[in-house]
C-alpha cells in the first residue's frame, strides 16, 4: 500500500495554477527526485504531500500508520535547546521512554522501591530498546558531526541559518520517518558533507524519500525515479538526472510531432471547409467536427527556458596575480603563502569546508579585505562583477523590475536599449510577475533576480559565491552554457560538483590550516588526483615500514649465510616509447578536455531538448565516455611521471 496518494490535485494562488489534476503515489523505501523551474510548484507539491497545505480540488491521503516529515528550506527548531536536544526532540516516543526510565531509576535509588515501580522501570527499558536502544543520543551526536555541527551542546538560538538547517536535517535522518520530504537538503553544505549525505541516503537510510534538489549527482546516485513539475502537470521518468534528460527529450519530441500533425490536419480540413461542401452525410459531418476540434485544441504552451549573456569588455591576458598571500582573521589562519595566476578564459572553481576562507578570497580580490601579507594584483583592464551568496544586494521592498532596472522602463544591454520586461523574460520571469516584491519570492527566484542584475554590469571577470544555491536545473544549464560558450573568465565558489565538472578549468581547494592547493580540471579530476596521491603516500609509508622492519630482522639461511637481497620494487625506467607517449600526454589531455567541454556546452543549451531532442541520448553517452577518457589519460600521465622520477 502506498505511503501517500494524491489524486486529481489542483492548487492555485490567484491566477497562477501550480498543479492541475495531478496524480502521484510513493511506496515504502522508494527514492523519488523532484525537479522543475523555480516557481513551478515543487515546494507546493511537497507541502501538499506532507499535509501542511490543502488542495483546492482532489485529495491527498496518507496511510494511517505512516509518519511524514517535511524539511523546509528554512526549517523551524524549538528554542532554548541544544543541537543534540533539538535532534532528539524528533524522537518523541523514545525521549519520553528514556525520561520515564530515568525518573523511575531515580525514585528506586532513593529507596522508593515498589513492585509496581520495578515493573514500570523494566517496561520503560523495554520500550527504549524497541525504539532503537540506548545509543540514539550517540547516533544523534555522530550525525550532527557528519553534517558539520561539531558542538552538539551548542544552543540552536545562537546558530546561523545554515547551521540550524543542518541540525534540522540531522533530526530528520535520526528520526527516519516512513517518508522524509527534503526540500533542497544540499544547500549551504560543503562538498564533503554533501558526499557523506549522498552515501547515507543511498546506502543507509531505510525510509522513503522525496528529494527536491538541484544537485544532479545526488539525483543520479540516490533516486530511482524523477518527477518533473511542469505547468501544472507531473511527468515521471524512471531513473535519475541522466534518465530524466533522455526521457524529457523524448517527451518534447513526441509533443512536437503531435503538434506538427495537428497543424497539418488543421490546414487540410480548413482547406476542405473553404471549398464549401455541404455536410449532409455522416462522414462529412464527422469531418467538419474533426476540423472544428483541431481548430479549438490549444497548442502546447512553449516551455520556458533561460538565456544568459555577459556584457563583456576587453580583457588583457593577465587577470589576477597573488604572490605570497597570507590571511589571518582573529586566531584563524585561512590562507598561507598562496601564489596564484589567473589568465583570460580560465574558470577556477573554489571548494573547501565551510569557514576555511573561500569567500574571504573573493573579498580580497574585491578590495574589501587586505591580505595579512603578500600582494594581490589585478590586470589593468579587469572589471569585476560579484554575486554574493546571501543575495544581500537586492532590495526586498522593491519589485523584481525595480531591482533590475532601477525604476526605468528599459535597460542598457549589449550596447542597446532593451525593454526591462523583455530582458527579465530571458530569466524565465513572466510579464505578470515582474511587479511582485522581491520579499515574496522563493530562494530560486531571488537568485535569478540577482543574476539578472549582475549580468547588466559591463564586466569581464565574474566572482560568483555559491551561484547554484536555490537555482533550478534549467537555469543552471543556462548559466553553464554562458560560462563555457562565451569563455567567461570567472572565479566560482561552489558546492555543486556537477556544475564544477561542467565549467571549471581548474579547482582551488582550501584544505584547512591555511593550505590552498590548485588542481587541473573539474571536481571529478581533483578527486581522482587526490585519491591517487593518497594511495601513493600510503604505499610509500608501507614501504618505509617494511624496509625498517627488514633492517631490524635480517633473514638467515640454514647454512648461516646471509640471504640474498630481494629485488627492488622500484618503478621501471621509461622506455623510448614511454618517453614519446609522455611528451604528447599534456596535448592529449587538453584535446580530451576540449571534447568534454564541447559536449557539455551542447547539453547545456536548453534549445537542444526541443530542436535536436533525438540526439540527446547519444550526446549524454558521448559525454560520459569523454570524461572517462580524460580520467584514463590523467591516470596514465601520473603513472609515467612517477616512473620518470
Amino acid at each position: 500500500m502506498p505511503i501517500v496518494v494524491a489524486k486529481g490535485v489542483r492548487k492555485a494562488y490567484g491566477a497562477r495554477v501550480l498543479l492541475d489534476g495531478a496524480d502521484f503515489s510513493i511506496h515504502a523505501r522508494e527514492r523519488v527526485g523532484v525537479v522543475g523551474v523555480n516557481g513551478s510548484g515543487k515546494t507546493t507539491f511537497a507541502r501538499l504531500l506532507a499535509g501542511l497545505d490543502e488542495p483546492d480540488a482532489g485529495e491527498v491521503v496518507a496511510r494511517n500508520d505512516a509518519t511524514v516529515v517535511y524539511l523546509a528550506q528554512e526549517p523551524a527548531l524549538p528554542s532554548g535547546v541544544t543541537a543534540v536536544e533539538a535532534v532528539l526532540a524528533g524522537l518523541g516516543a523514545w525521549s519520553a521512554a528514556v525520561a520515564r526510565h530515568a525518573a523511575l531509576s531515580e525514585a528506586l535509588a532513593a529507596g522508593e522501591a515498589t513492585e509496581a515501580r520495578l515493573r514500570a522501570q523494566a517496561e520503560a527499558a523495554a520500550e527504549v530498546e524497541r525504539l532503537g536502544g540506548w545509543d540514539r543520543e550517540r547516533e544523534a551526536i555522530a550525525t550532527l558531526g557528519h553534517l558539520g555541527v561539531r558542538d552538539p551542546g551548542r544552543a540552536v538560538d545562537t546558530m546561523s541559518g545554515g547551521e540550524r538547517r543542518r541540525v534540522a536535517l540531522a533530526r530528520v535522518l535520526v528520526e527516519e520517518p516512513t517518508l522524509a520530504i527534503l526540500d533542497e537538503p544540499t544547500n549551504h553544505l560543503d562538498i564533503d558533507t554533501i558526499e557523506w549525505l549522498e552515501r547515507y541516503l543511498a546506502e543507509r537510510y531505510r525510509g522513503a524519500l522525496l528529494l527536491i534538489t538541484h544537485d544532479r549527482y545526488v539525483l543520479d546516485h540516490v533516486v530511482e525515479r524523477t518527477v518533473e513539475v511542469d505547468r501544472g502537470q507531473l511527468y515521471t521518468y524512471d531513473g535519475g538526472w541522466e534518465a530524466y534528460l533522455v526521457g524529457k527529450s523524448a517527451r518534447l519530441e513526441h509533443q512536437a510531432r503531435a503538434e506538427a500533425n495537428r497543424q497539418n490536419l488543421l490546414r487540410t480540413e480548413l482547406e476542405w471547409l473553404r471549398r464549401g461542401p455541404k455536410a449532409r452525410g455522416t462522414k462529412q459531418r464527422a469531418r467538419v467536427e474533426r476540423a472544428e476540434a483541431a481548430r479549438d485544441q490549444a497548442a502546447p504552451e512553449a516551455e520556458r527556458s533561460a538565456t544568459f549573456a555577459l556584457q563583456t569588455t576587453r580583457l588583457g591576458k593577465t587577470v589576477v596575480e597573488l604572490r605570497g598571500v597570507g590571511l589571518t582573521l582573529g586566531d584563524r589562519r585561512l590562507i598561507d603563502g598562496l601564489d596564484l595566476d589567473v589568465t583570460r578564459g580560465e574558470r577556477i572553481g573554489v571548494v573547501g569546508d565551510n569557514g576555511t576562507g573561500k569567500t574571504s578570497l573573493l573579498r580580497m580580490l574585491l578590495g574589501e579585505l587586505r591580505p595579512t601579507e603578500g600582494e594581490v594584483r589585478l590586470g589593468q583592464s579587469v572589471q569585476l562583477a560579484y554575486l554574493d551568496q546571501a543575495r544581500a544586494r537586492l532590495r526586498d521592498d522593491a519589485s523584481i523590475v525595480e531591482n533590475v532596472a532601477g525604476g526605468e522602463r528599459t535597460v542598457e544591454f549589449a550596447g542597446r536599449a532593451m525593454d526591462a520586461r523583455t530582458y527579465l523574460a530571458r530569466f524565465t520571469f513572466e510579464a505578470a510577475r515582474v511587479d511582485q516584491p522581491v520579499s515574496a519570492l522563493s530562494g530560486g527566484e531571488r537568485a535569478r533576480v540577482a543574476l539578472a542584475k549582475l549580468l547588466l554590469q559591463p564586466a569581464n571577470v565574474l566572482l560568483l559565491d555559491e551561484p547554484t544555491n536555490d537555482l533550478d536545473v534549467t537555469t543552471l544549464a543556462a548559466l553553464e552554457q554562458m560560462l563555457v560558450a562565451e569563455s567567461v573568465t570567472a572565479i566560482v565558489v561552489s558546492h555543486d560538483r556537477y556544475f564544477l565538472d561542467r565549467v571549471a578549468t581548474s579547482v582551488l581547494v582550501f584544505e584547512g590550516g591555511g593550505r590552498v592547493v590548485r588542481y587541473p580540471g573539474g571536481y571529478g579530476m581533483y578527486r581522482t588526483l587526490r585519491a591517487q596521491a593518497e594511495q601513493a603516500e600510503q604505499a610509500a609509508q608501507a614501504d618505509a615500514v617494511e624496509a625498517a622492519a627488514s633492517r631490524d630482522r635480517p633473514a638467515a639461511r640454514a647454512d648461516g649465510a646471509t640471504a640474498a637481497p630481494v629485488a627492488s620494487s622500484a618503478p621501471r625506467k621509461l622506455s623510448y616509447k614511454d618517453k614519446r607517449e609522455l611528451e604528447g600526454m599534456e596535448a592529449s589531455i587538453a584535446a580530451a578536455e576540449a571534447t568534454v567541454a564541447d559536449l557539455d556546452a551542447q547539453l547545456a543549451d536548453p534549445g537542444i531538448y526541443v530542436e535536436r531532442a533525438d540526439e540527446v541520448p547519444a550526446l549524454v553517452e558521448a559525454a560520459a565516455t569523454a570524461r572517462a577518457e580524460v580520467e584514463r589519460l590523467v591516470a596514465r600521465w601520473i603513472e609515467l611521471e612517477e616512473r620518470r622520477g
